[in-house]
């Protein structure tokens, strides 16, 4: 039989029982893979009632659960933590029997938000890693239950579109949208890649460079605020947003991800903007130099700009708009997002 967390908490508590005689509900975690399967600070929690400093305590504990015909090794850690390492039998078995479990989550609706990529830029080992990881724990949702919808969310517009859009202007000689029909299909990701490193590299570099490209973001704001399809900018635009949604859509096919929505930040962003407006005024945000902000290192995080000095939403006005558009379509009872642990802050 397969071990469960449960089953660990209760092996820890005997053993708390038998060593210092004391009836206590340990906290048991999962720790970081290095660390072991399962952790618990029931040293810490023992300390005070065995009279005892947590070290010593987590010693005396460990050489108990040693015991254990399931545990392939149990650590010490740091002031008193306990690191413990199942047997690989015993992982096997909890991996085998996943399929089996019970449905936890029938009758929830989930959202499993992953792989995000931006338009204008090229995929990389960091999309396919999400890609592959988001879909496995959307798996592992429906397996339990649930009523998982696949989505996906990406930057359509934004600085780095700009950019892209500004270098691909300066290729082609001015705003001739004709001229794309030079580049072969099979080129096209490589092509649009190219012209991001060199509309990134000139707004680096080049002040002047830096400053028309500042101007074009704001330009294709307003093609999605005027619905604007005729002009040769919007005519540049929409060709090449749509190469790189052919691109990731072969990209998904290819390793077998299907997504039921993509979520585009020019969708979220007015939504976002409004929200955001709205709760300056219940003083949730702040102005600071032209911009608003939320101050968030009064509750031990960052100070993160939501409008630019310029007017325009940033990536987290567009957050806003996403989980308010997430929840308006599925009410879900549980939303997932797998990305990388640099969004953290």
């Amino acid at each position: 039989m397969a071990l469960s967390m449960e089953d660990i908490k209760r092996a820890v508590k005997q053993a708390s029982k038998d060593t210092f005689n004391v009836d206590i509900e340990p906290e048991i975690s999962r720790p970081e893979e290095k660390f072991g399967d399962y952790a618990t600070n029931v040293a810490m929690q023992l300390a005070g009632k065995a009279g005892k400093n947590p070290r010593e305590v987590a010693e005396q504990l460990a050489g108990s659960l040693r015991q254990n015909q399931s545990f392939e090794a149990v650590e010490v850690a740091g002031p008193g933590f306990l690191n413990i390492t199942l047997k690989t039998k015993d992982i096997w078995n909890i991996a085998s029997n996943a399929t089996n479990s019970s449905k936890i989550l029938a009758g929830q609706t989930a959202v499993a938000e992953y792989s995000d990529p931006n338009p204008f830029k090229i995929l990389h080992a960091g999309h396919l890693y999400t890609s592959v990881v988001g879909d496995a724990i959307a798996n592992l949702l429906e397996n339990a239950g649930a009523n998982v919808h696949r989505v996906n969310f990406t930057g359509d517009v934004g600085p780095h579109v700009a950019k892209n859009i500004w270098a691909i202007i300066k290729t082609l000689g001015g705003e001739f949208p004709e001229k794309l029909t030079e580049v072969k299909e099979e080129d096209r990701a490589d092509w649009l890649s190219r012209r991001y490193v060199e509309g990134n590299s000139a707004y680096e570099d080049n002040e002047s460079a830096k400053n028309e490209i500042l101007e074009l973001n704001k330009k294709i704001y307003q093609l999605h605020e005027q619905n604007d399809h005729e002009s040769a900018l919007a005519k540049i635009y929409w060709t090449c947003r749509a190469w790189s949604y052919d691109y990731f859509d072969k990209f998904y096919s290819r390793i077998g991800t299907k997504f039921e929505k993509y979520y585009l930040e020019s969708d979220t962003a007015p939504i976002g903007l409004k929200v955001v407006k709205e709760q300056l005024d219940k003083r949730v945000y702040q102005t600071s130099n032209g911009a608003v902000i939320f101050d968030g290192e009064k509750y031990g995080l960052h100070k993160r700009v939501f409008i630019n000095s310029q007017g325009l939403p940033t990536y987290e006005a567009k957050d806003v708009g996403l989980i308010i558009s997430k929840w308006n379509d599925y009410h879900f009872d549980r939303s997932f997002i797998i990305t990388g642990d640099d969004i953290e802050q």
